[in-house]
């Protein structure tokens, strides 16, 4: 593609040079920059890519990208926009040929849910016969194809390269979580969304936005722009969230709504939640229905309303999406069982907010005959605010509370427990701390009495324990199961 064509419809500044240069890709890391590249230079939060232009031309880049002024060889091609990432998005779009416009794009957003909301609309559209993408946090998946994860959302460049596999791959319908960072990123402009989907909105990433305000806001784009690349485009929204109204006025497009009082147009009654699952009755526009999950949390009532209702607004017939949802098992991470034939429950969940914590801790609860042990810690370099307050939720909603290390990075794993424990001593002042996260693990399997529950929270379906800069291979699940072996002699050939 001609370097005057991927440009043609970018508002530029200045431009300068051979603008009929073949592009024949694209980079926004020097380092991957190849023979006909365009390169462009994107200010990042470690680095700034105007640094590497040098480097990239080296590299061969037959065109640059800048939103600062960078001295330039004469003849190169080049362009000056306002914001180089949003230019980078736009470019990625038109460089491959505009591949949302090709699939049904599905995009689930909000603070908690978005994971198992991605997972339960998958197995939908799979259900309904049609391949189907997912990107998301646990993995990036091309049918049955599993790829890495980077980010939540990907980078634009990189987002755009994965849709358009997904097109030249046969996938007819393509699931992705958007986080808050992506919006405010533009790393989804350019995508051409034929569905939006909000879950809820509670406290998290205060470290990267503003306040709650801004966190907000940046949801919110994803609804403002529905509708856009020729598609017709369908809000879903969550009734029963706060917000639900703001992000109903943001919509230029039909909406629907649920949620489990009966204002909303999908909602849930006679709702059953146990240790091995929830019951309720859908209640749609497309018909009633009772649904039995494989998954249990009063929560996954919000999971499976959402998955429901984005499909019947796509035209799934409900008795399909039923079948589909009631023969999901359950997703990596999310209140995730760990069962070695131990006589206490052991359970894994990736809550990492406030709201997340508290909503595991109540499902937890409801299928604990003895007490609730909860072992957790909180991520460094992220927002601190969050952290006595989820402090205070393990030491009102649990029996015992082990505070202990989650991915320090460069922060001190003991200031963290500090202002974790703020919030326990509000409410109690027995709690423990073991800041090696595998003792803390070993300790809470050797506390553990039969009809216990256990529940570690805050990584999930992440395998790694990030200290300083470097990621140590560390899986809760793993751990749990080893302590269980070790301590109470079980691998799951028979109860102990």
């Amino acid at each position: 593609m001609l370097f005057s064509e991927l440009v043609r419809d970018l508002p530029l500044l200045e431009a300068r040079g051979d603008k009929d240069a073949e592009v024949r890709g694209m980079a926004y890391d020097s380092r991957r920059v190849q023979p006909g590249y365009l390169f462009v230079a994107v200010e990042g939060f470690a680095t700034d890519g105007h640094r590497f232009v040098r480097q990239a031309l080296e590299a061969g880049a037959v065109a640059v990208v800048v939103q600062k002024e960078v001295p330039l060889p004469h003849g190169v091609a080049w362009v000056r926009v306002a914001d180089s990432r949003l230019a980078l998005a736009l470019l990625s779009a038109r460089f491959y040929g505009h591949p949302s416009r090709k699939l049904r794009l599905i995009g689930v957003t909000g603070t908690n849910g978005k994971t198992t909301t991605t997972h339960l609309l998958a197995a939908i559209y799979r259900e309904a016969g049609e391949k189907v993408g997912l990107i998301g946090t646990i993995a990036n998946w091309i049918g049955d194809r599993r790829l890495p994860v980077t980010h939540t959302t990907p980078e634009s460049l990189d987002l755009q390269a994965l849709l358009a596999e997904m097109v030249r791959e046969g996938v007819s319908t393509a699931v992705m979580e958007v986080s808050s960072h992506a919006l405010a990123l533009h790393r989804v402009a350019g995508c051409a969304f034929d569905c939006g989907v909000f879950t809820n909105i509670t406290q998290d990433h205060l470290d990267f936005h503003r306040d709650m305000r801004d966190y907000l806001a940046a949801k919110l784009k994803l609804f403002r722009e529905l509708g856009a690349g020729g598609k017709a485009g369908v809000a879903v929204l969550n009734a029963d969230d706060p917000h639900c109204g703001e992000f109903k006025s943001a919509c230029h497009v039909p909406v629907y709504t649920y949620g489990t009082g009966g204002g909303a147009d999908v909602h849930a009654g006679d709702i059953s939640v146990t240790g091995r699952g929830v019951s309720f009755t859908a209640h749609t526009p497309w018909g009633k229905a009772r649904v039995h999950l494989q998954l249990s949390g009063y929560f996954n009532v919000y999971n499976a309303l959402a998955a429901l209702t984005a499909a019947g607004a796509g035209g799934v017939p409900l008795e399909v999406a039923v079948r589909a949802l009631e023969q999901v098992r359950g997703v990596r991470g999310r209140f995730e069982l760990v069962d070695c034939g131990q006589d206490f429950a052991a359970i894994v969940d990736y809550a990492h907010t406030p709201d997340g914590l508290e909503n595991v801790l109540c499902t937890a609860r409801q299928i604990t005959g003895g007490r609730l042990i909860c072992l957790f810690g909180c991520g460094g370099d992220r927002d601190r605010t969050k952290r006595p307050l989820m402090g205070e939720i393990a030491a009102r909603l649990s029996d015992v509370v082990i505070i202990t290390s989650d991915n320090p990075r460069t922060e001190d794993p003991l200031q963290i427990i500090a202002q974790i424990e703020e919030g326990v001593r509000r409410v109690r002042p027995d709690y423990l701390v073991v800041p090696d996260r595998r003792e803390a693990i070993r300790l809470a399997v050797r506390e553990a009495r039969r009809g216990d529950t256990l529940l570690v929270a805050g990584k999930g379906h992440e395998d790694y324990q990030i200290i300083g800069t470097t990621r140590y291979p560390f899986d809760d699940r793993e751990e749990i199961m080893k302590a269980i072996a070790e301590i109470r002699g079980c691998r799951g050939e028979q109860p102990c």
